[in-house]
């Protein structure tokens, strides 16, 4: 038996343990292509739903993985057609259904007068099973780490590139192209989700797109992207300086948020929390500005009045792995803006093998800043003449061990 075999009977065996079901079956459900409308026959890029995918390693629309308490699983799949292979080759295919799988034309049969409950892409997903494959799912195997690792190697290759074309007069949306090419050159099947690269002002807007604006001297440059390799994701975000460095500001706020990242980090360990990791980072960057000269308190009471909050409108990271948002949040474990905080994707206490971002930022965002006008812990005048200065986000990836964490990204320079 190979890794891979071993690693889907393992993940297989801790899901049946953990869902600990006795009266129905489970079918945990790839999903279908999806049209796009309008455009005659052609589809989106299918990709499996990440539960299906975990427990298949199989990225093929129709399948149903099932799960019988007395049988055990049964793989249905949708045999490879004779169409299939003519219009778009399915290398490394072949007609018909892969050893050890059945037709998912049998799952019908096979499922007759038998309680069902759905996973994956069903609609009617069971919300109590999909919470304990969430919980299954959050620690990463070897495999999973693996891949992870060639994912930010793919990632690394792709910012080296960035970094030496970074000039006045290019463009974001050229900036882009070099990236992702180099992302796919070094070994990366996928981008692990839509690029930014956001100059200037565009840089306090959190998911900004590239555009045909150029660079000027004296902007920041923020750059969010990451590889995928065999449905695995890398996600780092680095900020740069257009021209010959950062200005006075520019240079407080990016050694602020650095710093930030580097105490969250320092953070994080096993039975730790989620919201602590956070709110060590936000301390730093509460101090830093308060040098800045835009918020007047004690970084405590900055905290706990959300004063922060205004530069620092999200959560300090989420976890990765299966994708940038992966094993998301299970019932309950989110965390509403509460005691000065943002709303938090998920706040649980660490656990070793768990991946995680760290990404603290700092971002002057008109239209927050505009619904906060008459705070006193705010120097406004300071605030005005930052006007347009855009945001600083620097992100690396983590893997939690027995004692701290590994930093994935560590290689990948910071500017």
């Amino acid at each position: 038996m190979g890794d891979l075999a071993r690693e889907l009977e393992r993940r297989r065996t801790a899901a049946a343990a953990a869902w600990d079901v006795h009266d129905a079956v489970v079918l945990v459900e790839a999903g279908a292509e999806i049209p796009v409308p309008g455009r005659g026959d052609i589809t989106y890029p299918f990709r499996s739903h990440s539960e299906y995918l975990y427990l298949t390693d199989r990225e093929r629309p129709g399948g149903v993985l099932a799960f019988d308490p007395d049988e055990g699983w049964v793989d249905f799949v949708a045999p490879v057609t004779a169409t299939e292979l003519l219009w778009s080759g399915l290398e490394g295919d072949r007609e018909g259904v892969p050893d050890g799988t059945r037709p998912v034309g049998d799952l019908e049969g096979w499922l007759r007068g038998r309680p069902a409950r759905r996973l994956g892409a069903a609609a009617d997903a069971d919300t109590a099973l999909r919470d304990a494959l969430i919980r299954v799912r959050r620690p990463k195997d070897d495999l999973e780490v693996g891949r992870m690792r060639r994912a930010v190697a793919a990632t690394r290759a792709g910012f080296a590139e960035l970094a030496g074309a970074i000039r006045a007069g290019r463009t974001e949306r050229e900036l882009q192209i070099l990236l992702e090419a180099a992302f796919l050159r070094a070994g990366g099947d996928h981008l692990a989700f839509p690029t930014i690269i956001a100059a200037g002002d565009h840089s306090a807007v959190l998911h900004f797109s590239p555009t045909a604006r150029e660079l000027r001297d004296g902007d920041l440059l923020l750059v969010d992207a990451g590889a995928e390799c065999g449905g695995y994701a890398a996600d780092v975000t680095r900020t740069y300086p257009v021209g010959s460095g950062f200005d006075a500001a520019q240079r407080v706020v990016w050694d602020t948020v650095r710093l930030a990242g580097e105490a969250a980090i320092a953070a994080c360990r096993p039975g730790v929390m989620w919201h602590d990791v956070h709110r060590a980072a936000a301390l730093v960057v509460a101090e830093g500005l308060r040098e800045l000269g835009v918020l007047r308190g004690t970084p405590e009471t900055l905290l706990d009045s959300g004063a922060v909050t205004l530069f620092l409108p999200h959560g300090v990271g989420h976890m990765v792995g299966l994708g940038i948002r992966d094993a998301g949040t299970a019932s309950g474990e989110t965390r509403g803006p509460e005691g000065g905080l943002p709303r938090l994707r998920v706040d649980i206490a660490l656990e070793p093998r768990h991946a995680w971002t760290v990404e603290p930022g700092i971002y002057l965002v008109p239209a927050i800043l505009d619904g906060a006008r008459g705070r006193r812990d705010v120097a406004w005048d300071r605030v005005d003449g930052l006007a347009g200065f855009g945001g600083v986000r620097i992100e690396q990836d983590v893997l939690i061990t027995a004692d701290g964490c590994e930093v994935l990204t560590a290689d990948i320079p910071l500017n």
